[in-house]
């Protein structure tokens, strides 16, 4: 093992840079040559890198996004875009790739091992927190807090103006974000996509709440649940109360990584450079039980990480 390489794919998550610099700083003193591949699948499939080192990689542990960019690649969904990808790690002379980021991007890592020999392993980055095989994943505690934060602040006009507001946040397929942030917002309402939802429950608990003196509330809907604004005025109409969207979007993939997000870039890099040299491919970074390990890429990408029912349970304890 002599060069690796690196690749931030799919969506940006806060704590990539902070991975960027632990692998890079890591594997330096290990006496690898480093390079980054730039816009994710795309940079690599046509030769874009930029060689890594650890003084350029200075600066950037507290930054959000991702100094190497990203992007979403429909000629690496293709068999000809994978094989592309292969043969321009082998004209670099890369040993070993390090790919960082979601479900997809892991999927991506999988494929691409079936037509390179190259040792690859990959890093767990998304603020979904959906990947199978590890009970947490960098950037996930960024944007849980990046959203308590905002809901915070609604919370305190929801309360003054005795309004209901329906708070959306991403999570287009899986609710991880909008279960942990509706818990520890102490919603009232947490809506999404593994969980069936009606109208009539919804309105059910509106209605209990201000027979208990409960004037405001908060709805935390993930987006994937649905037409948020149409959920909306049939809130309004059917509970006979003031309603109100807001929409946190984009903002919780940004901004710097919180000190749980940078220590688990820090471990998960330091692991990953790890399994590189010891020559065990096909790997992903895990965190289990609050230990750092590694599992198959093979078992991640065919298995889906379940929802924890017991919280959805608790929320709603809390929340009465």
């Amino acid at each position: 093992m002599k060069k690796i390489g690196l690749v931030t794919s799919g969506g940006d998550a806060p704590g990539m840079n902070a991975t960027i610099r632990a692998v890079t700083r890591v594997a330096c003193l290990k006496g690898l040559e480093v390079v980054g591949f730039e816009r994710g699948w795309d940079g690599l499939i046509s030769n874009n890198s930029r060689k890594l080192s650890p003084r350029n990689v200075g600066g950037i542990l507290h930054l959000g996004g991702t100094i190497l960019r990203t992007s979403r690649s429909p000629e690496f969904r293709k068999p000809k875009g994978v094989k592309k990808a292969a043969d321009v790690l082998a004209l670099n002379n890369v040993d070993g790739l390090v790919v960082i980021g979601g479900d997809g991007s892991l999927r991506g890592a999988l494929e691409l091992s079936k037509v390179s020999d190259v040792v690859i392993v990959g890093i767990p980055a998304t603020i979904d927190n959906d990947v199978y095989g590890t009970d947490e994943t960098i950037g996930f505690d960024t944007a849980v807090n990046t959203a308590i934060t905002e809901i915070d602040k609604i919370r305190d006009t929801a309360n003054s103006h005795e309004r209901v507001f329906v708070v959306e946040v991403m999570g287009r397929k899986r609710g991880f974000l909008a279960l942990n942030i509706g818990l520890n917002v102490g919603a009232e309402v947490i809506l999404v996509p593994e969980v069936e939802h009606t109208l009539g429950s919804i309105v059910h608990t509106l209605k209990v709440n201000g027979a208990k003196g409960k004037k405001s509330g908060i709805i935390v809907a993930a987006e994937g649940i649905g037409d948020t604004r149409r959920l909306l005025n049939d809130i309004e109409e059917q509970a006979g109360v003031e309603v109100r969207l807001s929409v946190t979007g984009y903002a919780q993939r940004g901004g710097n990584p919180t000190g749980r997000s940078r220590l688990l870039a820090n471990l998960f890099g330091n692991k990953a450079v790890e399994l590189l040299r010891s020559k065990q491919t096909n790997r992903m970074v895990a965190l289990q039980n609050g230990k750092v390990t590694s599992m198959s890429l093979e078992e991640v990408c065919t298995n889906q990480k379940p929802l924890d029912l017991n919280l959805m349970k608790l929320a709603e304890t809390l929340a009465t």
